[in-house]
């Protein structure tokens, strides 16, 4: 596999703002070729436990996924980006850090070898996980605004409502308010999944 600087570098330099779904230069037989040979080797590994399926409006090509029980731990997906044949995995339905720990060392080698023979770059979970700060709008960032419009609206009844009935939970209720903003706002923040792996 490559280091995670090089990955790095390597999505930085596919990034364009003027291009969220596909690349400029997309070339859609090369794509279908990987994407076919990705497949061929999923399912010689994995029987037919495993399905495939392709996207639209999207910057992800298309995903392979396997049945409970059938990947390496419990439902396994591997999905092929629209950008410079990157390739990522993971387990489960949420992408996290915890479906990529998910991966056996074994697993992850060997579709390291298989992407490499199919002309792919396999980008691990874990560095998509990190922050993207690119020119590209995300969906992320659409909802980010929706927010900050709605919040600039001003607030609903409900929180309007400055009467004070003394609770004496109020400084707890606060905290708690506290930990969902924080929640939300990392919500908010985009990632570098979310420029090459997401719908747009």
């Amino acid at each position: 596999m490559l280091p995670p600087d090089e990955i790095r570098t390597l999505l930085n330099a596919h990034d364009d703002p003027l291009h969220r779904e596909r690349p400029r230069d997309f070339d859609a037989e090369a794509s279908a070729h990987r994407f076919a040979l990705l497949t061929a080797a999923l399912e010689r590994r994995f029987g037919p436990s495993g399905s495939a399926g392709l996207f639209q409006d999207a910057s992800v090509y298309g995903r392979f996924s396997v049945a409970d029980g059938a990947g390496p731990a419990g439902r396994l997906w591997v999905e092929l980006s629209n950008f410079g044949g990157f390739v990522t995995a993971g387990t489960g339905t949420d992408w996290s850090a915890d479906s990529a720990a998910d991966l056996s060392a074994e697993f992850v080698t060997w579709l390291d070898e298989v992407c490499t023979a199919a002309g792919c770059v396999l980008v691990p979970l874990e560095l998509l996980l990190e922050p993207y700060e690119g020119p590209t709008a995300t969906l992320v960032d659409d909802d980010r605004l929706f927010a900050e419009t709605l919040a600039a609206l001003g607030p609903d009844d409900e929180d309007a409502d400055d009467g004070d009935d003394g609770d004496d939970g109020e400084d707890a209720d606060d905290d708690e308010d506290d930990d969902e903003d924080d929640d939300e706002d990392d919500d908010m923040r985009a990632v570098w999944a979310d420029r090459y792996f997401d719908y747009v």
